[in-house]
């Protein structure tokens, strides 16, 4: 499952976006606490599932989902609470949504209304909570290898150094071309910046059909955007929560209105897939419909493991149709037929839109 840990400065609409993307109630909200964090479920959007489920009339249909995780903002807090706090740490990605709307109904805490200085400071902020986590390491480290040589242990003495130096210099964890090998070494740490990161730019209703690129320009975001392992996506979360609260037919013809052909969930979840590199498969029948999320280039037996770890044990072929192939033909019978049903081994690069029927045995 994709996880995502949404951070941002008090009054830039995180919490109204966090309700956005997990239909999550504000009095749900307050249920929890301020000193934990909000953690719900999303289902990702699909209109494939959609047609699929039409399709195979199934009694169940099952989305894929992102786990969102919110931290209740405080002015005086910084991104070094969030070092302690799990949900954040092991996220795939962080979503900063950053102020771009002005309302005097509601000041912002730097008085001023600044994308690019408060993009800027949050990144400060990851740094430095990195870096203290980096540094204390490094000193038990250095400790132990007084005691004792150990090739593994100056390995990751070596790389947390390059990771302390970049750190030092301002520059987050994810700039840096380290190795799998020094990634690997690093993976137990989860530093909050070497994951990837989303801009979520909470705009102005006049602002949504402006495009990503000018709005980019017009913030002063251009250099930090084109940094790597970081992309930028647009809503009116205001806007968009109004809109999650009307009929079907009416939020249509509301976006269709704003000049939208999409909600803004459905923009976000892609921006995010996008950035992490993921996909979906699907899996169909009487009985389910599901999609399935899994990062680009996973092979046929790792992506059977996402629905069971017996069916990654005991695999034997993934009989594989193209979502567009199963579309035209109308059902699999057809493209059996035409030949455009696939038996594919367990090192197939599982491609996006798959509908994949797995044959196991163990």
């Amino acid at each position: 499952m994709l996880r995502a840990g949404l951070i941002g400065l008090p009054s830039t609409g995180k919490t109204t976006l966090f309700q956005l993307l997990t239909s999550s109630s504000e009095g749900d909200l307050q249920k929890v606490g301020r000193q934990n964090p909000n953690i719900a479920v999303a289902q990702v959007p699909d209109q494939r599932l959609d047609c699929l489920t039409d399709m195979f009339k199934p009694k169940k249909r099952t989305a894929a989902t992102v786990n969102f995780v919110d931290m209740p903002a405080r002015h005086d807090a910084g991104a070094s609470g969030l070092v302690d706090v799990a949900s954040y740490r092991e996220a795939d990605a962080l979503l900063h949504v950053v102020r771009g709307f002005h309302d005097d109904s509601v000041p912002h805490s730097q008085s001023s209304i600044n994308p690019a200085r408060d993009v800027r400071s949050m990144e400060d902020e990851l740094v430095l909570a990195d870096l203290a986590v980096a540094e204390r390491r490094l000193e038990r480290l250095e400790k132990e290898r007084k005691k004792a040589a150990s090739k593994e242990r100056d390995e990751e003495i070596a790389v947390l150094k390059t990771c302390v130096t970049a750190l030092e210099e301002g520059k987050p964890i994810r700039t840096l071309a380290l190795t799998p090998t020094e990634m690997k070494h690093l993976r137990g740490f989860q530093f909050l910046s070497a994951k990837p990161l989303l801009l979520v730019l909470n705009v102005n209703e006049s602002d949504v059909v402006v495009s990503v690129e000018d709005l980019v320009n017009d913030t002063e975001l251009k250099d930090f955007v084109d940094g790597a392992s970081v992309q930028v996506v647009t809503v009116c979360a205001k806007i968009e929560l109004e809109i999650a609260e009307l009929d079907p037919e009416d939020a249509e013809t509301f976006l269709a209105d704003l000049g939208l052909d999409r909600p803004g969930l459905d923009r976000i979840i892609r921006a995010a897939y996008d950035l992490l590199g993921y996909l979906s498969f699907f899996t169909t029948g009487e009985d389910e419909c599901r999609a399935w999320s899994i990062p680009s280039g996973t092979v046929a037996q790792i992506a059977a493991r996402e629905i069971h770890s017996d069916i990654s044990r005991g695999f034997i072929r993934a009989e594989t149709i193209s979502y567009d192939q199963l579309i035209k033909r109308g059902s699999a019978a057809e493209c059996r037929k035409h030949a455009e049903m696939r038996l594919e081994g367990k090192d197939y690069v599982v491609k996006d839109g798959d509908v994949i029927n797995f044959r196991f045995a163990v």
